[in-house]
């Protein structure tokens, strides 16, 4: 049975002249596999549809195809002219009847549908390799980000640590200066107290000589205590005594130790009769100073 060349082939595909010329002049003309497999690679190109300009001194098929060219032409005249409608082999110059035409095509077709099932399999593992691909750097992105996030967590959590140790540092060096000032008031006024406790015991003997009404006026009382009110946050009040050479900062210690204060709350004192709001200045001045003494109410308020 004769064969049809690749040009007709493709022609006979449905395959445009301007692109089945292409096909086979970039094929070296080798088979209708290749220029199947070239038009197939090229389909998108945008010169695609446009004629195919053949370089000078060379012509589809070189001089062997203008030869067999012309051969065939006079064998489709001499067959045109003897009412034959069998067609021309270029390849063999035998004349091809139509149903040997219809099972070239139709092999050809059939070629045509696995190489082009091949291809979708080809493209589709390819879809397949780059969505994976996709996959793996999305979850390697989704871990640095974790990463990131969990470390600024660690940062934190180590910097809030490092503000509650401090925060109890400082405390813990209030509570020891507020143990060494009473230690030494108590070392202190221990022993003029018992000697000003010896001197009243004696009695006093006035010399009638000189009446009372001619001594010196009596001196002002020295407190050496203070009883302090404080209202808390929430309306509660607590009481207790403390020395009156103590610093305002021992009362502050002593609300943040026993009141209901929120931990990590700021808070700051403030005597509202008159109105004044103490600040850390006034937290290390004694009681007696600030006007504290014998008594006082004091309000606790948000800083």
């Amino acid at each position: 049975m004769a064969e049809l060349t690749t040009l007709e082939s493709l022609l006979e595909m449905g395959f445009e002249r301007n692109r089945a010329e292409k096909a086979v002049a970039n094929t070296g003309n080798q088979g209708i596999e290749q220029a199947m497999d070239w038009l197939m690679e090229h389909e998108n190109d945008p010169d695609i549809d446009e004629p195919y300009v053949e370089p000078v001194g060379n012509t589809l098929g070189g001089t062997a195809a203008s030869q067999s060219s012309t051969e065939q032409a006079e064998l489709a005249d001499t067959a045109e002219a003897g009412g034959d409608s069998s067609l021309i082999d270029d390849a063999t110059g035998q004349l091809m009847t139509e149903d040997e035409k219809r099972e070239q095509v139709k092999r050809l077709e059939e070629l045509m549908r696995v190489k082009q099932a091949e291809r979708r399999e080809r493209e589709r593992a390819e879809e397949l390799e780059r969505e994976k691909q996709r996959r793996r750097q999305g979850q390697e992105l989704q871990q640095i980000r974790q990463k990131l996030q969990d470390d600024d967590m660690k940062k934190l959590a180590d910097q809030r640590r490092k503000e509650k140790m401090e925060d109890k540092l400082a405390r813990q060096r209030v509570k020891e200066k507020i143990a060494r000032d009473r230690e030494e008031r108590a070392q202190k006024f221990g022993g003029g107290g018992s000697s000003n406790t010896a001197a009243t015991s004696q009695p006093v003997q006035l010399s009638p000589s000189s009446p009372t009404s001619q001594g010196p006026p009596p001196t002002k009382k020295e407190y050496e205590e203070s009883r302090i009110q404080v209202r808390l946050l929430d309306g509660s009040t607590i009481n207790t005594v403390f020395k009156a050479q103590e610093p305002l900062a021992a009362v502050r210690v002593y609300v943040q130790m026993n009141g209901n204060t929120p931990e990590g709350q700021d808070f700051t004192l403030l005597s509202p009769y008159p109105r004044h709001v103490y600040t850390e200045l006034d937290m290390e001045k004694p009681l007696k100073e600030l006007g504290l003494v014998p008594s006082a109410v004091l309000v606790v308020t948000k800083m």
